[in-house]
Formats: C-alpha cells, sequence, structure tokens
C-alpha cells in the first residue's frame, strides 16, 4: 500500500485508490481519528467471492449502440480492477461500493446454466447471438475455480445456438476444444480487449488482467485454432492511449485478428473521480490534459450517456480518433464487428427430441 501526495492510496494489484460512498445508501459513514490507539489497517486486500442464487440468465436491452439484444453475465464484479471499468456502477445495486469493493468482493451466480435451459426451451424464444461478458469478463480469475462459463458454452454448443465472447483473459485458451467445435458450426467469434500495448500502464491501468502480449498470444492461438477472433480497442483514452491506435491495430492483425472496433472511455456516475484519483495517483503531470480531452469528447461533461455518443463521443478529437481507427483498419484490412453470418439456424432448444441419426 503506497500513499501519494494526492492523497490517493495505491494498493498492489488494485485498480481503485478507494471506496466511494454508495449512491443508493440512505447514510454516509465518514472515518474520524478520535486519537485513541488502534491497530494499523492491513495492506493486503483480499478477494472475496459470495454465491448469488440466479433468478433468470439472460439479460435483455434495445440499445441502438449495441450489436446483440442479449446477454449473460456469470460474475457480478471483476477481478481485474480496470479503473475504467463502465460497470462498476452496478456494484451499488448490492450494497456495495464500485471502488475496491468491485474488485475485491465478487458475486457467483449460481444456477445459470439451469435458468438458460428454461429459458432456451420456451416456445417463444427466438435464436440470435448471445453475448458473453457484456458487463464483467466471464473469464476473470474465479471462473478457474467455479467453470459457469464452461458448462454455458457446453448448453450452447449442445443447442447449436451462436454466442460472441469477450475477454482480456488467457483463461479462455482452457476451453479452446468447446470454441474450436463451435467455430466449425459457426456458433463463435471471440472478441480479445486491446487497451494498450504498454506493458507499465497496463499494470496499474488492468493490474489483473493478461498482459498485452499475453493478449496477443491469445489471438495467435484462437485464430491457429480456426477461431473467428477480432479485437476490441477499449477504451481509448484521450492523451493516455490514443496514440496508440494505429499500432495496436497492426500488432492484433499480425496476430490473426480480422475484425475490430473502439470505444471512448466512459465514465459514469462513481467512475469519473474514481478515474481522476487514479490519474492523478499514477500520471499526475498528465492528469489536467486527460481530463480535459475526455471533456471535449463528451461536450464539456466527463460523459454523456446519449445513445449514438456513449461509445463515440462528438467534437473535433472524437472525430479524429474515428477518422485514424477507420484510416488504420482499411490499411490493415479489419473489418467491423458483426454478428452477421453466426448461424441461428440449426439451433435446437434443450428439452427437444434430438435427431436419432445426429
Amino acid at each position: 500500500m503506497v500513499s501519494h501526495s494526492s492523497g490517493a492510496t495505491v494498493h498492489k494489484g488494485r485498480g481503485a485508490t478507494y471506496d466511494p460512498h454508495n449512491r443508493f445508501a440512505p447514510t454516509r459513514s465518514v472515518a474520524e481519528d478520535d486519537g485513541w490507539w488502534h491497530e494499523e489497517a492491513t495492506t493486503t486486500l483480499a478477494t472475496e467471492v459470495r454465491e448469488e442464487p440466479s433468478k433468470s440468465a439472460l439479460s435483455w436491452n434495445r440499445s441502438p449502440d449495441l450489436p446483440f439484444d442479449r446477454s449473460l453475465n456469470p460474475y457480478r464484479g471483476c477481478e481485474h480492477g480496470c479503473i475504467y471499468c463502465y460497470a462498476r456502477p452496478s456494484h451499488a445495486y448490492w450494497d456495495l461500493s464500485p471502488g475496491l469493493d468491485f474488485e475485491t468482493r465478487l458475486i457467483a451466480r449460481t444456477g445459470l446454466v439451469e435458468h438458460l435451459t428454461e429459458e432456451l426451451s420456451h416456445p417463444q424464444y427466438v435464436c440470435r447471438p448471445i453475448n458473453l461478458s457484456g458487463n464483467t469478463d466471464c473469464y476473470q480469475p474465479l471462473e478457474a475455480n467455479y467453470q459457469t462459463t464452461r458448462r454455458l458454452l457446453e448448453l450452447l454448443l449442445a443447442c447449436r445456438h451462436p454466442v460472441t465472447l469477450v475477454t482480456k483473459s488467457t483463461l479462455v485458451l482452457r476451453d479452446l476444444d468447446l470454441l474450436a467445435e463451435m467455430a466449425e458450426h459457426r456458433l463463435v467469434r471471440v472478441f480479445v480487449s486491446l487497451t494498450s500495448l504498454d506493458a507499465n500502464l497496463k499494470r496499474t491501468l488492468e493490474p489483473r488482467a493478461a498482459s498485452p502480449q499475453a493478449r496477443l498470444k491469445v489471438i495467435r492461438e484462437l485464430n491457429t485454432a480456426g477461431i473467428p477472433v477480432g479485437t476490441l480497442v477499449s477504451p481509448i483514452i484521450p492523451g493516455l492511449t490514443d496514440h496508440e491506435i494505429e499500432r495496436i491495430l497492426e500488432a492484433a492483425s499480425r496476430a490473426g485478428a480480422r475484425t475490430a472496433t473502439w470505444m471512448l472511455l466512459r465514465l459514469p456516475h462513481e467512475v469519473a473521480p474514481m478515474f481522476e484519483a487514479w490519474l492523478q495517483a499514477h500520471y499526475p503531470e498528465r492528469a489536467a490534459k486527460v481530463m480535459s480531452l475526455i471533456r471535449q469528447c463528451r461536450s464539456g461533461k466527463n460523459y454523456d450517456a446519449q445513445f449514438g455518443k456513449r461509445f463515440r463521443g462528438d467534437g473535433v478529437f472524437a472525430d479524429l480518433i474515428a477518422q485514424r481507427f477507420n484510416r488504420a483498419s482499411r490499411q490493415w484490412n479489419m473489418q467491423p464487428r458483426t454478428e452477421q453470418g453466426l448461424n441461428t439456424r440449426d439451433f435446437r432448444p434443450p428439452q427437444a427430441q434430438g435427431d436419432l441419426f445426429y
């Protein structure tokens, strides 16, 4: 644990420097020194996991910004600890802080396979691609023990149901056998998130995620196994990572990625002050410039949640990012992300009579 002149406390292996107030809590507690002796607080922040019986499996959305209308999230919170994660504010719904709680107090949802089986068996269910990791990474470290993602993939393969995956973890290679078989039936696409090729930046920006080189290796191995793989350059952080756009796309293309898309940094709710605190702790000389450029892309605000703007921003700098990304994508023959082409015709409900000759 290291304290900086900015007042922020940096915990080794963690992204957030503090726990912001839960905006849904009716009261707020503030620690005050009463002058009495007390034991020093531990400098180690252990990861705690609790289980939560799920009430349903699929989450539905009607967002015009997203290429999918349904997603599946096995876990709440994420041990990767990415300081910029737009999912952090959701932790407040479970009476937890979007800060350190989000990356240390995790929730594993149970019963998802059973619920998904029921939902796919509904007579009115219409098969379209399911997105895994719409909120938090389905291959974060606790997946190694719970294996919920693997069991979901086994079900989807048996049903011939298409799926898209987004991850920044090497654990996805554990399921190479399932993904390769799904690819043979045009049932899967994997998108590997690449934020930066700078390993030093990654250590504080995404403290427990795989290194940039490890993610490029994942792209190579997926491509070698015949699994369609693309890259998600997200988030692009003005003044901090935007200068890497061309190099990231080149590296991803050389590794075997065939599609690419990008998103601008999003700072909803508590993420904005946490990100500013992180900047002051790690990049104080750049903090003012980075926040200024972010606001230039967000109509003078830290964030704009409007459809059509939340992923791309607007203004001169945002337009420049888009132009550079599009030009580099053409140079390296990278196509936009799409769910088109995935096989929905062979879907068969889990409880349906199977083909005797299959």
